[in-house]
């Protein structure tokens, strides 16, 4: 009897043990499920201008029902038990958290009254939206048409905007807004033939018949006329006579109101470490002083007679190191991007569907615009990605930059990391969607230095413009701290940067300009690049003969764009796994 009673007892115990693991079950399949649908509901909120037909909505008023939207998910958010999700869930919890704070937090300090920067801003961007836009068919061109109807009331919104920060004092600085007229002159054309805005009409897709082709170029030129070029006009005259004479005489991000917070709270989200700008600036001068030691050993290895400045000097007149021509510079960008391709299959398992092209910038923003970018393609819409390099004033474009600017903007730099998130499978919305900038930029300057591994530095002065360019981020941590926290002047800011680099005094100039214009997104590059080859040493140490780079950096690569904090995250779980099946 005794033992019956003990056996129902031990059933009795299986039975509520499994009943507790149901529940338990029910309730972090509950939490999940809670999870995503807050996801689902924010993104249909934020992806819904981009439904619409028309432009955004950037008024004020959006502005505060956005926040109060965020700000009532937040809430929401707090609600599931984060401890009850999976690990996947956990880390998406955590970029949606971060995400959005940092979304409330910018609109509170109502940075949106300063729609521009150095490089341009809305009025520059709205000639983008060509290159998003698939035209495939005659109902293409007419939403493009009836976008293009919506842009006097897209530049007043936004001069409305540019106002009221006048009015608050919240302004860009007038140092880098005065260039306006340099980004904008290619915008006011006489002949709306001759608009960026007309280019999908000068040569139409052959799926839309003959008779309607002519019609369709007929209205174009006729909305360009008396819709696009006079918000432009009107846009100018603003600047010249309202925004440039009021805009912010100093350029320091804490002059602004709550400057100081506004600009830690940049920090915090371009390096997604709980990093101090007084932190960034004193590991900016270490790494400033390292890398400085590294070029001076390359001069000396060359046997070049002559100090540290007359180098730079050599290096920023001799002929041999620039292109003739827009073409050759192309041609030249294109063979490294090939000869890199060529290399990607021994240190990556896995690579992106999607191609890329090389492509100059466009002119209408190139006197103001970096040496180069990346501008993503989608396969969705059947367009490839495409890396851009600054054609204008040749001079400035030094060639033994161009191996490390093809590695961070191409391959495997942007356009791999870009492409392979899009093609991520079960994930969020708003994860297939998410850039951060630590990320992405860390993984661009990892990429730079991946190349010594790959052999893309044939001769010292390429290995020396590989330096000038990590140079070039370090400096930005002591630059961009000094401008917006330590009261450095612009000119201050342009010899730091100019007396330690290689670059261009051109692209000094620009790459100051910027900073000015985009506190603390120059922070992220270098932090991040750092983290990354700190996360591989970790892993190389820890896993000595079972360290595979190529897995390594699925690691870093397969989960699409993540905080540093949640990489790091990840890279340990890795390591753990691979001892364990090591």
């Amino acid at each position: 009897m005794k033992n019956l009673i003990s056996l129902f007892s031990f059933a009795t115990l299986v039975f509520l043990t499994s009943c507790q693991q149901d529940i338990s079950k029910n309730k972090n399949e509950n939490s999940s499920k809670e999870l995503h649908a807050i996801f689902d509901e924010e993104w249909k909120f934020r992806s819904k201008d981009y439904e619409v037909e028309l432009l955004p909505d950037v008024t004020a008023k959006r502005k505060k029902k956005d926040a109060d939207f965020w700000t009532n998910t937040l809430k929401k958010l707090a609600e599931i038990n984060r401890t009850k999700l999976t690990k996947k869930d956990r880390i998406n919890y955590d970029i949606f958290k971060y995400q959005l704070e940092d979304k409330v937090a910018r609109i509170g300090f109502e940075d949106y009254l300063m729609p521009l920067n150095a490089e341009g801003g809305f009025y520059t961007n709205l000639s983008y939206m060509v290159r998003s836009m698939s035209f495939e068919n005659a109902d293409d061109y007419e939403k493009y048409l009836r976008k293009l109807r919506a842009v006097p009331q897209f530049f007043d919104d936004n001069i409305a905007l540019m106002q009221l920060g006048i009015d608050k004092g919240i302004t860009q600085p007038n140092v880098i807004v005065k260039n306006y007229k340099a980004l904008i002159k290619s915008y006011l054309v006489e002949t709306p033939s001759k608009s960026s805005f007309y280019g999908p009409f000068s040569k139409i897709n052959n799926s839309v018949p003959k008779e309607l082709q002519t019609d369709l170029q007929n209205r174009a030129k006729e909305i360009i006329l008396t819709h696009v070029l006079p918000s432009y006009q009107k846009f100018d005259k603003f600047m010249e006579e309202e925004y440039v004479p009021k805009s912010r005489k100093t350029l320091i991000a804490s002059d602004l109101p709550k400057g100081k917070e506004y600009y830690e709270q940049r920090v915090q989200f371009f390096t997604t470490l709980p990093m101090t700008s007084d932190e960034i600036f004193e590991l900016g001068k270490k790494e400033v002083a390292r890398i400085r030691a590294d070029m001076e050993q390359i001069i000396r290895d060359v046997k070049f007679e002559g100090s540290f400045t007359d180098f730079i000097t050599f290096l920023r007149n001799d002929p041999q190191f620039y292109a003739k021509t827009p073409k050759a510079l192309l041609k030249e960008a294109s063979y490294l991007a090939k000869k890199m391709d060529g290399k990607l299959p021994q240190f990556f398992n896995t690579l992106p569907r999607n191609s890329y092209g090389v492509e100059p910038v466009p002119s209408a923003i190139a006197p103001n615009y970096t040496g180069g970018r990346y501008s993503g393609g989608s396969l969705k819409n059947h367009k490839a990605g495409n890396y851009w390099v600054n054609t204008y004033k040749l001079e400035s474009r030094p060639l033994y930059v161009l191996p490390s600017l093809t590695l961070h903007e191409a391959v495997p730099g942007h356009h791999l990391q870009i492409s392979l998130a899009q093609e991520l499978d079960d994930f969020p919305e708003f994860r297939k969607n998410t850039y951060l900038s630590c990320y992405g930029e860390g993984w661009g300057l990892y990429s730079e230095y991946l190349g010594i591994e790959a052999g893309m530095y044939e001769t010292p002065y390429e290995n020396f413009g590989r330096m000038t360019y990590e140079m070039w981020r370090a400096c930005r941590l002591v630059v961009d701290v000094g401008i917006h926290a330590k009261g450095w002047s612009r000119d201050q800011a342009v010899k730091y940067l100019g007396s330690n680099t290689a670059l261009s005094l051109h692209e000094v100039n620009t790459e100051i300009d910027r900073y000015i214009g985009w506190p603390g997104q120059a922070l992220s590059y270098k932090i991040g690049e750092l983290k990354i080859r700190e996360l591989r040493n970790k892993a190389e140490t820890d896993l000595g003969d079972g360290f595979n780079l190529r897995d390594f950096h699925d690691v870093i690569l397969l989960n699409g764009a993540v905080p540093l904090f949640v990489l790091e995250e990840l890279v340990n779980d890795w390591i753990v796994s691979a001892k364990q099946t090591s």
